[in-house]
């Protein structure tokens, strides 16, 4: 009993303490204030747990709900849209939508699927480029802060893969700590959530939310299912879809964005690490799931933690953290040499922050690197 319960509690501070970083970038990066970035953070962390608690109850499987780690990256990379973080939250709102939907109308879902791979991973890696390149920036900018954290980073690396993330977030802490110091001494802080009344704005409708929920189905659902399946879990894909588009609705008015099946945490809950039974592995998603429930209590102090911080040292920490996400995304869109130069042509206009109308470059790489291969369809 007590491995899948400690595998289950790792996999949450694992999923947290690796992303939490990017999340809150993300939100201020949309426009929303330090009370806002903080309520979403906590929101994300209640359905997180109460959607991974009931999903792993009422089905005993292992099953792991998580934020959308490349859709924070997207929103930290699109820049604020018109009309703000209410606009952003309009956004959310749709992307939540067009989940619920593929969850009821499986032609769509089976449409989003068919979206060649190359493409959708091209897009998801220019959106995680500038992210990427922030460590190296922090170091220039800020040796005596981002040095450590680096390269606490690396040698994590080399020692035990899985905590490389955790302890540079715990070495950036510490630097904040002997430098300027935490706000507020670091003090605990009740968590609240803030009502964001949504605005809907048809930049942010194209810009972000379906590139949002694009980069959520391909980079987050669908390998979650793929994760479950080889440890032999068939779970159906429409409760899913509708439990996590409801959930992520709701959430979105107060400042949530979306969330989705897990992939990395699954793969922790969902193998025989977890136990050596599969049917006892849903302990583990269990406790994943109360895990994220704590971590609620804290966002408060880990947004004002982050609010405080440079913002270039947080952009570096999260850009350690989607460093592995932006080489496993390159190897994708480069993997088929047919469709190398539309995927580069997706990846470099996304990258390059191209903005038109409003509509940020996720959108526009997205259909840059489709219209190209529809062009050059009979050469593939």
């Amino acid at each position: 009993m007590l491995q899948p319960v400690l595998l289950g509690l790792l996999a949450a501070f694992v999923g947290f303490a690796s992303s939490f970083a990017v999340v809150l970038n993300g939100f201020t990066a949309m426009g929303a204030t330090p009370e806002q970035a903080a309520s979403g953070l906590v929101m994300l962390c209640l359905l997180m747990g109460l959607l991974g608690a009931g999903f792993s109850l009422v089905w005993r499987m292992p099953i792991s709900i998580a934020w959308s780690t490349p859709g924070a990256a997207l929103l930290a990379t699109s820049g604020a849209p018109e009309g703000g973080f209410a606009a952003a939250v309009g956004a959310f709102l749709a992307a939540s939508l067009l989940l619920i939907l593929a969850g009821l109308w499986r032609p769509f879902a089976r449409a989003v699927e068919r979206i060649p791979p190359a493409i959708a991973a091209a897009m998801l890696a220019g959106v995680l480029l500038e992210l990427c390149l922030a460590p190296v920036r922090a170091v220039g900018a800020l040796p005596m802060l981002a040095l450590p954290v680096v390269l606490a980073w690396a040698v994590m690396l080399r020692v035990q893969r899985l905590w490389a993330v955790p302890v540079a977030v715990l070495v950036a802490v510490g630097a904040l700590v002997l430098g300027p110091g935490l706000p507020g001494g670091g003090a605990w802080q009740s968590p609240e959530l803030t009502w964001v009344t949504p605005s809907f704005h048809w930049g942010a409708m194209v810009g972000i939310a379906l590139p949002l929920f694009i980069v959520t189905m391909a980079s987050q659902n669908l390998p979650g299912f793929a994760v479950l399946s080889a440890n032999g879990y068939d779970i159906r894909m429409r409760p899913v879809f509708l439990a996590t588009g409801a959930g992520s609705f709701l959430g979105g008015f107060f400042g949530g964005q979306l969330v989705n099946l897990a992939a990395i945490t699954a793969a922790l809950c969902a193998g025989p690490e977890a136990h050596p039974d599969p049917k006892r592995r849903w302990i583990a998603g269990v406790f994943a799931s109360l895990g994220y429930l704590g971590f609620a209590l804290i966002s408060g102090v880990a947004a004002s933690v982050v609010a405080a911080a440079p913002p270039l040292l947080i952009q570096a920490v999260a850009g350690l953290a989607l460093l592995a996400s932006l080489a496993g995304a390159l190897s994708i869109a480069l993997r088929d040499e047919a469709m190398r130069v539309p995927a580069i042509v997706t990846f470099v206009v996304t990258a390059s922050g191209l903005n038109v109308g409003g509509i940020g470059p996720a959108f526009w790489g997205l259909i840059a690197g489709a219209g190209l291969m529809l062009l050059l369809r009979k050469n593939l």
